[in-house]
């Protein structure tokens, strides 16, 4: 949303016409970003970033504000990095400026992914986890002398967030708040996207519903790999080891889930104890 630094007028517009206009077009809550950018800056010998600060604080779906001349170039390659960044990484959707805290969607989407991340299923991130973590979003390791500093600034700022050496969900959303204030908004979004979500932080289609290709005549069975891997997630939160799932344990089991996939009736076509709990039975 462009204006002249020059022109009071259109500087008033911004907020007694252009935003109420696009609210009105895109509805009150809408989440498309909006960058402010001030031209013929040129033309002054101060900034007008004071007057835009009210303005970012009252519309959150303006992102940011930048200064430029389209007369001799100055800030215009700035525009388009904000303008690029704004759409590609967001802050409405995953961080809330007035509050200062991350949005409930973003804490219900970071918590998912710590739980999945938290492999034992003790509610930390150990050192190894938080290796696999960042191999998984970042394509690359995290040096233990990084990790240590990350988890000393954790513990500089709040108490909890760190224990027995390892992060607690308390401090992973910390550090996900803190990256946010920083400007680095593309680390927590580089997260969302690999764990499936989409810019309205919701799971995407394709990862719910993944298309498995069947050959006509042909039929699906599950592979060794997969055994395994549903007998670990069973084991995992089998948290007494009784080779069964009581309601509270597989209620977390599913915790990760958009909704619980499975309603009473499957106790009746599966493997059950004395009690009706299903049994690791069920998953093969």
């Amino acid at each position: 949303l462009v204006y002249s630094v020059e022109d009071e007028d259109t500087i008033e517009r911004i907020t007694t016409f252009w935003l109420p206009y696009i609210r009105q077009c895109r509805g009150e809550e809408h989440s498309n970003p909006i960058i402010l950018v001030g031209n013929k800056s040129d033309l002054l010998d101060f900034s007008t970033m004071e007057t835009m600060m009210p303005i970012l604080n009252d519309f959150a779906e303006v992102e940011t504000c930048v200064e430029c001349s389209a007369r001799t170039l100055k800030n215009i390659s700035e525009m388009f990095y904000y303008a690029q960044k704004a759409v590609l990484h967001p802050t409405a959707p995953v961080y809330n400026p007035e509050e200062k805290e991350l949005t409930p969607l973003c804490k219900k989407a970071l918590t998912r992914v710590f739980k999945i991340c938290d492999l034992d299923n003790d509610h930390l991130l150990n050192d190894d986890e938080v290796h696999l973590f960042q191999r998984k979003c970042f394509n690359a390791p995290l040096h233990q002398q990084a990790l240590d500093d990350v988890k000393s600034i954790v513990k500089r700022n709040i108490t909890d967030g760190v224990k027995e050496n390892a992060l607690t969900l308390k401090g992973f959303l910390f550090l996900h708040t803190l990256f946010i204030q920083r400007g680095r908004h593309e680390t927590t979004w580089t997260v969302m996207r690999a764990f499936g979500y989409d810019d309205r932080l919701q799971l995407t289609r394709d990862f719910l519903y993944p298309k498995i290709m069947v050959g006509s005549g042909s039929t699906t069975e599950l592979t060794l790999q997969g055994i395994q891997f549903l007998k670990m997630v069973f084991n995992k939160y089998d948290e007494d080891s009784d080779g069964c799932l009581s309601p509270p344990e597989l209620q977390n089991l599913f915790s990760t889930c958009p909704v619980m996939p499975w309603g009473q009736d499957v106790n009746n076509t599966v493997c059950t104890n004395p009690n009706g709990w299903i049994t690791s039975q069920v998953d093969t």
